[in-house]
């Protein structure tokens, strides 16, 4: 373990310091291979590890890489909010430009009430229909009926980095009693190559609940997922569900005892979604 001293650990998109999502950092992966960055990641355990590299010339500008314990993520939102507040602790705010394999997201870092708060900007989303045999499938590895499902919230597949599927039910009470078939779920989700499916509940205009099942990644629930909460901004946006400019809250890892804050920003437009929340070390 010697060799992944330079590791961080912090939990992205706590609220007071509690709770967030457990994201690894690596602040300066240069030399580092593929390989090496999945052992990394697996050997940290967390969702995702993020790798940053210092692309030189320009300041702020950064090559970035995520792994999950299993394999390599296009983009993931906590690991980039986490990377962008231990960097800004270390050199101070200010803007960002990381090059992702999924595209260029910006960052903007700034004091807010005594903590960093950072931003990031997605790539332009994405949002198309489900194949009705896709959906039945993943309603069936869930164990909810068509009928649980929120009729003003059609299901849909939103990308903002990466394809989430996005089911909103119609209760809380359906909601909070996940419980799912991991392996049939995670077979569908590896066969059509979605990164989390992204389970909702709108509690008002502006505040929704979600949780994210992740067993693509060897997680059987993410507590706050910012890549799907960016995707879920364009879907809110495409569907004509919030009239934009607007702030959305979305409260997650509630019922698993990691309660998560992610404030999204949705544009007028086709271009990429904001959101933005704090991070914090780890002992």
């Amino acid at each position: 373990m010697s060799d992944i001293a330079p590791a961080l650990r912090y939990t992205a998109f706590d609220v007071d310091g509690e709770g967030g999502n457990p994201a690894g950092v690596v602040l300066d992966a240069r030399g580092l291979e593929a390989a090496r960055m999945q052992e990394i990641a697996a050997e940290i355990g967390f969702s995702e590890t993020a790798f940053l590299v210092d692309e030189g010339g320009a300041p702020g500008r950064f090559a970035i890489r995520y792994f999950s314990p299993l394999a390599e993520v296009a983009f993931c939102g906590h690991a980039t909010i986490a990377t962008a507040v231990a960097l800004a602790e270390r050199r101070g705010t200010g803007s960002l430009r990381l090059s992702t394999p999924a595209g260029e997201v910006g960052v903007e870092t700034r004091e807010a009430d005594g903590r960093v708060l950072a931003t990031l900007t997605s790539v332009p989303p994405t949002v198309r229909a489900v194949e009705e045999a896709d959906l039945a499938a993943a309603l069936d590895a869930l164990r909810w009926e068509a009928g649980e499902l929120d009729p003003e919230l059609p299901p849909r597949i939103a990308n903002a980095g990466n394809d989430h599927l996005v089911l909103a039910a119609s209760t809380r009470a359906r909601l909070a009693g996940l419980d799912y078939d991991g392996d049939a779920l995670g077979g569908l989700m590896a066969r059509r190559g979605w990164t989390t499916v992204h389970l909702v509940w709108r509690e008002s205009a502006t505040v929704f609940h979600a949780r994210d099942p992740f067993p693509p990644g060897g997680v059987v629930e993410d507590p706050a997922t910012g890549a799907a909460a960016a995707a879920f901004g364009g879907y809110l946006r495409s569907l004509g569900l919030v009239a934009p400019p607007a702030r959305i809250t979305v409260h997650q890892g509630e019922d698993m005892g990691r309660p998560s804050r992610l404030l999204v920003d949705v544009p007028p437009g086709d271009t990429g979604i904001g959101v933005s929340g704090t991070a914090a070390p780890m002992g």
